[in-house]
């Protein structure tokens, strides 16, 4: 198949249109930088607090429907003995939003904090907030990987280009339009790359479902046609996995970075809140369009189109079901306005998945950790530099791996065994404190992996009940994800309260408390950081300052 020259044009077109508003974009946030009064990174990475409801609700969106979402539900969807009762990531990601804006969005956007991790910061101290970044970090690394996965695999059938140049081109232009203006070109691109996702897929849905070679999809639905009914079913075996994976995105989705970037870059906490609750209705929409073609290609008959036989299922191209259908389903000038709509998906995550791990790094670890001293201009350079070092770490991941939906899961795997625990404890209860997160943290990790994880050749080691022997590879049929974040919160919270007890009763000396528990962490009316700072030698409590320059003042634990 020679290289569709056609398809080569509308993409080059579209990414000159994305750079375009990356670079408008840009001179807004210059703008803003000006009246900031030197605040410079508070602007690039939440473009000045001033985010509005309409451009948060695109952005907030868009972030979640990348290339995984679309790919990895349409693969959910055609994929014999799944079916779309295990692809329901729209709903999941929904329930998600929903969850943020009634419990996260409110206290995290009133206390001004810069990032996810800044409550750890204040609560911790550098040691142990940096380890619990980490995680984090990698979540937002394997989104991208995630994301660019999805653009190369569908360039690469459609366009009949090589995967390598799709992936580094698609990922340099995502790279230098988020270096140009931060979260303010991120956002405004998400408008425009979100309204020609969803023109885009939508308008490829009525030529696959009225292509001859495909029976319509509602006889299929529930009836063995070309393969099993593309619903799916649900073993009663099944049924505690099935709860382990929504709850997985559903509640693990709150503690990522790019979700909370979103909520506290609004103009306020009320619009932080009606973001999240209108986002939570938008992703549904732009859900169904991949259900439809992930049941579709389960409807067609693959020997009356030019794919032939086998189908992609038995070649092992059930990953790029979707790129599959729009080529052989589709008449080749809408395959490429279907190439647009994943492209300009695919560009709305990574930028975030960029951002998102440059605003770790920078805020918590470069400027709390490694340099406090450092001036807003050798922050400017740190971010610069962080964005292009994920961009490449991300990029090169995606040529380890063939399947988008396991860097998604593996992500959101992390995301919610480890740090959505750590989060829920560190803001709502106030008996937490380092010792409990510490050990969360590392009991946690060691559950997670004696579980296993057959999807990334992690062999099982902790037998839950229910485990059994198929095909000489033991597999846990109780939800080992949910068992190893209730593990991890669990532990928090034992252990906090344990420590608390002993030194507050005087069970342990004092000079052994190298995380203070006796001195409070606080947020003033205003959203004033506040910490105390003593050294592990116990040395007299000194100030620090935070971001804004005001002076943390240590303060005193009632021990409650």
């Amino acid at each position: 198949m020679a290289l569709n020259i056609p398809g080569v044009v509308a993409v080059v077109l579209f990414y000159i249109l994305i750079l375009g508003t990356g670079v408008w974009a840009a001179q807004k946030s210059r703008k803003a930088e000006r009246k900031s009064h030197g605040n410079r990174t508070e602007v690039v990475l939440l473009g000045d607090r001033n985010i509005s409801l309409l451009v948060g609700i695109f952005t907030m969106t868009a972030t979640w429907v990348g290339g995984g979402f679309i790919l990895g539900v349409a693969e959910a969807v055609y994929t014999p003995k799944k079916g779309l009762v295990w692809a329901l990531m729209p709903i999941q990601y929904s329930v998600s939003f929903i969850l943020g804006g009634l419990f996260f969005a409110k206290p995290m956007r009133d206390k001004k904090y810069i990032t996810m991790m800044d409550p750890f910061q204040i609560n911790y101290g550098k040691v142990l907030s940096g380890a619990l970044v980490l995680p984090s970090l990698l979540v937002d690394v394997l989104w991208v990987s995630c994301t660019l996965l999805g653009l190369g695999a569908t360039m690469s059938v459609i366009l009949d280009l090589p995967y390598a140049y799709s992936v580094w081109i698609s990922s340099a232009v995502a790279i230098i339009y988020t270096l140009l203006g931060g979260l303010y070109s991120v956002a405004y691109t998400d408008v425009i790359q979100l309204s020609l996702a969803f023109l885009s897929l939508w308008l490829c849905v009525p030529f696959l479902l009225l292509n001859p070679s495909a029976t319509t999809i509602v006889q299929t639905a529930f009836n063995h046609t070309f393969q099993e009914p593309w619903v799916g079913s649900l073993d009663r075996d099944d049924i505690w996995m099935w709860i382990d994976d929504f709850l997985m995105l559903g509640l693990g989705s709150v503690s990522f970075q790019s979700f909370h970037q979103r909520t506290l870059s609004a103009s306020s906490a009320q619009t932080a809140q009606l973001t999240c609750y209108a986002a939570a209705f938008v992703i549904v929409v732009l859900g169904i369009p991949p259900v439809l073609v992930g049941a579709v290609a389960a409807s067609t008959d693959w020997n009356l189109t030019l794919y032939g036989s086998p189908s992609p299922y038995v070649r092992g191209e059930h990953t790029f079901i979707l790129p599959l259908a729009l080529q052989y389903l589709t008449p080749s000038y809408i395959s490429i306005i279907g190439i647009g709509a994943v492209a300009a998906a695919v560009m709305s995550s990574t930028d975030s998945g960029l951002l998102s791990a440059t605003s770790l790094f920078s805020s918590n670890i470069y400027k709390n950790i490694l340099r406090k001293q450092a001036s807003d201009y050798e922050m400017q350079w740190v971010i610069r530099v962080t964005v292009v070092v994920v961009g490449l770490v991300g990029t090169s991941i995606t040529f380890y791996t063939n399947s988008t939906l396991v860097l998604w899961i593996l992500g959101a795997d992390i995301s919610y065994t480890l740090i959505f625990p750590q989060l829920v404890a560190v803001l709502f209860f106030n008996v937490t404190n380092g010792y409990g997160a510490l050990m969360g943290y590392i009991i946690g990790l060691t559950v997670r992996i004696l579980v296993g994880e057959n999807a990334v050749g992690l062999p099982v080691v902790l037998h839950l009940p229910g485990c059994v022997l198929e095909d000489g590879i033991y597999v846990q049929k109780a939800p080992v994800r949910a068992v190893s974040m209730l593990c991890t919160l669990v532990t928090i919270l034992v252990f906090s309260s344990l420590a608390l007890f002993m030194f507050n009763r005087g069970l342990l000396p004092e000079r052994w408390d190298i995380f203070k528990v006796k001195h409070a962490v606080a947020v003033s009316p205003a959203g004033v950081l506040t910490q105390n700072l003593k050294d592990e030698a116990g040395s007299d409590a000194e100030c620090d300052e935070n971001r804004d320059g005001v002076a943390l003042q240590p303060m005193l634990q009632n021990g409650s």
